[in-house]
């Protein structure tokens, strides 16, 4: 059943829910932070101390601009870099998907981190099923609107995948969260969010 409207923030309803779950004036590393919208957000808004790993080289440059600490990296090599338990929330939002090794990252997450936030988009969701059951293809939706060889996404998971990862893992789901357009829903998350949000522990 659906739940009250979800705001956003900066366009970004995932955004809007990982503000919601960092607490003030906690240390946050934010994985594929673009050009470090959110980070800014934090820092100002709830006082963070925030760092970010970015790739895009223009990126990096434009989240510097905005007052963030960001390294130039790709998201492997500089977790491989830091000590345990360094931040509070580790964030991964929306990149989990674009990942070489995602077990390695999610692993290592929760090494550097207390706490991992992540956020991706439902590959389970009943516009993708639809759009590979009636065109054959690989599927093109408003939530995946690549062609196939011109998409970042490399795996492509549901929520019932990202779930039976982390109980085979051993891992705690603290809170779980499913979105659908504007809307927090419950009833069969897997068949209706189009975007998963769940924190995790060790």
């Amino acid at each position: 059943m659906a739940q009250a409207f979800v705001r956003t923030l900066l366009g970004r309803s995932d955004y809007a829910i990982i503000s919601e779950i960092v607490e003030p004036n906690t240390k946050i590393l934010d994985l594929g932070c673009g050009e470090g919208e959110l980070l800014a957000w934090l820092a100002e808004h709830k006082h963070v101390d925030a760092r970010g790993v970015e790739i895009s080289g223009p990126k990096v440059q434009q989240a510097i601009a905005r007052g963030v600490s960001v390294f130039h990296s790709d998201i492997e090599e500089a977790l491989a870099d830091l000590p345990d338990q360094a931040f509070d929330y580790v964030i991964l939002s929306q990149t989990l998907q674009e990942s070489r090794a995602p077990l390695k990252v999610l692993s290592e997450m929760l090494r550097v981190g207390r706490r991992a936030i992540v956020a991706f988009p439902n590959f389970g969701h009943w516009t993708v099923r639809l759009a590979h059951l009636f065109t054959g293809r690989a599927p093109k939706t408003r939530l995946f609107p690549h062609d196939w060889y011109d998409s970042p996404n490399i795996h492509f998971l549901t929520v019932h995948d990202f779930e039976a990862l982390v109980r085979s893992q051993k891992w705690n789901i603290e809170k779980r969260i499913f979105l659908q357009g504007a809307r927090q829903i419950s009833f069969l998350p897997n068949l209706l969010s189009e975007v998963a949000v769940f924190l995790v522990t060790k």
